[in-house]
């Protein structure tokens, strides 16, 4: 179906987003603006180009700041300048909601769009791979266990982890440090491998290797994807929705003999899977008169729905019971507590 059919099938399914005129709005723009992670910007500019198709409203004015980078922007404060929607591969942390409160953003509503896995991905030009947590582990780690001791990494290609493993360098583009991937890779990855290593006395590893191995290649997933149909023997770190949209150049990594597929990360049988998200700031619903529209447009099940648009990107849809949840936050506009997290 092109974009212009399924706008009018949007129009004709689901509510065409109230258009409330401006002018009686003092101070009022009628321009979303929304920031965030890299992982749900794909999912996000569909919304706000189909917003901006069939509203009386301008499409919203969308960046990839990452995660952390974009929960920092809308939590500067209240009012012109700062973001209305952050979206993020993550869940906001206590602190920083903290932070929001502190600047005066207090009234915030979390939506919980579905779901994503994170892949280790590589052009489709090599073999197929299947790794466990514990050698991806080794591969990332600054410091690993050489009998029984914490040394540097001394792993330079993957057959000096694992005879069976290829003799190719490793080369890992992946998601900086700010980035809501980033911090789930870590924590779905390295912390789970890591707390079974007597080395770390039982406590969890997060640090990844700086000697070039591991290269930050920013927060534009794009760009890594782009990286790897040029430099054929790396691996890159990034959204299911990366792979979904590019399966003629990139194969994904099995973990553990689990394939990254859409029913593996739904039935939660791919390890390496986390939920998605995007936060609302309420204070500027009343300014800013089509907020709540692209928020409902973007929950609806046309969009997060089984067979909703957002699903050919890639997007995992929730269960239904937690999609009328999260549509019942929207309606209610839920306030996050910090007790909450």
């Amino acid at each position: 179906m092109n974009r212009i059919l399924k706008s009018r099938a949007f129009k004709t399914t689901v509510i065409a987003a109230t258009v409330m005129g401006v002018a009686g709005v003092a101070q009022a723009r009628d321009q979303i603006r929304i920031v965030g992670s890299s992982t749900v910007y794909p999912f996000a500019s569909y919304v706000t180009e189909e917003f901006g198709a069939i509203t009386e409203y301008p499409t919203p004015v969308i960046e990839s700041t990452g995660s952390g980078g974009g929960i920092r922007l809308f939590c500067n404060g209240v009012g012109e300048g700062t973001p209305d929607i952050s979206n993020a591969s993550r869940r906001i942390k206590a602190s920083e909601l903290e932070r929001c409160a502190e600047n005066g953003v207090t009234d915030v509503t979390e939506v919980k769009i579905g779901s994503d896995g994170i892949v280790l991905a590589q052009s489709s030009s090599n073999d197929e791979l299947d790794l466990t947590l514990e050698q991806l582990f080794l591969a990332v780690a600054a410091q690993v266990p050489v009998d029984g001791e914490l040394v540097d990494n001394p792993y330079e290609q993957w057959s000096d982890i694992d005879s069976e493993l290829p003799e190719r360098d490793i080369s890992i583009y992946g998601p900086p440090s700010t980035s809501g991937t980033r911090d789930a890779f870590e924590e779905l990855v390295m912390e789970v491998a890591s707390e079974d290593m007597a080395a770390y006395g039982g406590e969890a590893y997060t640090e990844v290797r700086a000697d070039g191995a591991y290269i930050d290649a920013g927060e534009n997933d794009n760009l890594i994807v782009q990286r790897l149909s040029e430099d054929t023997n790396a691996f890159g770190i990034f959204g299911y929705s990366f792979l979904v949209e590019n399966p003629d150049t990139l194969i994904g990594t099995a973990i553990g003999g689990i394939e990254p597929t859409a029913e593996a990360i739904s039935a939660g049988d791919y390890p390496v899977a986390r939920s998605l998200f995007f936060y609302v700031k309420n204070q500027h619903a009343e300014e800013v008169p089509p907020l709540y529209d692209y928020v409902e447009m973007f929950v609806s099940e046309t969009m997060i729905g089984e067979g909703g648009y957002l699903m050919d990107l890639g997007l995992i849809p929730l269960p239904e019971a937690e999609r009328e949840q999260t549509r019942k936050k929207v309606e209610e506009r839920a306030t996050l507590q910090v007790s909450d997290l």
